[in-house]
């Protein structure tokens, strides 16, 4: 009995030991607007532009944008550059295969990546990016190391290369810590570039869970609702039971 017990409280420490293992990249906050369309759209337009040359959203058609507020005309004519319906899926001509080949990875399907690696990750990861010419990208990220994707929007946010400085650690010893410097700038300011992903990863988030928002709005109505059942139901059987007693 001894031994099951310390055999739990083994398994129980193991991954809080393996969690502590090594220090973590700190994740921004990712400024999220679920409810602005504006800002979805712009972000459909950067996914469509950036994005889906190489991944693909599979679980996503097309024509799901116009519960941003946007016609079949303007989807056709502003989102779709492959010759696809408004009606199809939202593929790409690469075929894993050949990425593989390319890239050495076969880029995933985007359909639900906010929902697997979380809405501050995706913000924290599109904004640092430097250049590193040990890979063969040339590029690298500071929060997925030898990330085997290139840096798309580097035109837009510029280059930023990766300074290492050792700081005091409080304890008679030192740390080290890794900075961004922009060395180019790019099209765009910081805060432009900051605005442009947050958009970005807000439709990341809308297209993993479309209804959400809607699900949302209807899981308070009827909360709300049966709140006004209870009301009435407690008064009913105030009602029935007063001449009982």
């Amino acid at each position: 009995m001894r031994k099951m017990k310390g055999f739990l409280l083994v398994c129980c420490f193991i991954p809080l030991t393996a969690f502590a293992s090594g220090p973590e990249m700190r994740l921004d906050k990712a400024p999220l607007h679920p409810t602005d369309k504006i800002s979805l759209q712009r972000g459909a337009q950067a996914f469509v532009n950036y994005c889906l040359t190489c991944h693909s959203a599979e679980y996503m058609r097309y024509n799901r944008l116009r519960d941003l507020e946007l016609s079949e005309k303007q989807i056709s004519e502003n989102f779709i550059f492959t010759g696809q319906k408004v009606g199809e899926l939202m593929t790409v001509a690469m075929k894993k295969k050949e990425a593989k080949q390319w890239f050495g990875v076969a880029p995933p399907d985007l359909s639900v990546i906010a929902r697997s690696r979380g809405p501050d990750w995706l913000y924290t990861y599109l904004r640092t990016f430097y250049r590193d010419d040990s890979t063969a990208t040339g590029w690298n990220n500071l929060l997925f190391d030898k990330a085997a994707m290139p840096h798309v929007l580097y035109q837009l946010q510029g280059e930023q290369t990766l300074e290492v400085q050792a700081e005091d650690n409080g304890h008679g010893g030192t740390h080290e810590v890794k900075k961004l410097k922009l060395t180019s700038p790019g099209v765009l300011s910081k805060a432009e570039y900051d605005a442009y992903v947050a958009d970005l990863v807000n439709y990341l988030v809308y297209l993993g869970e479309p209804a959400a928002t809607k699900r949302t709005q209807l899981g308070a109505i009827v909360m709300l609702f049966l709140f006004l059942m209870l009301g009435l139901t407690y008064a009913l059987k105030k009602e029935y039971w007063r001449d009982v007693h």
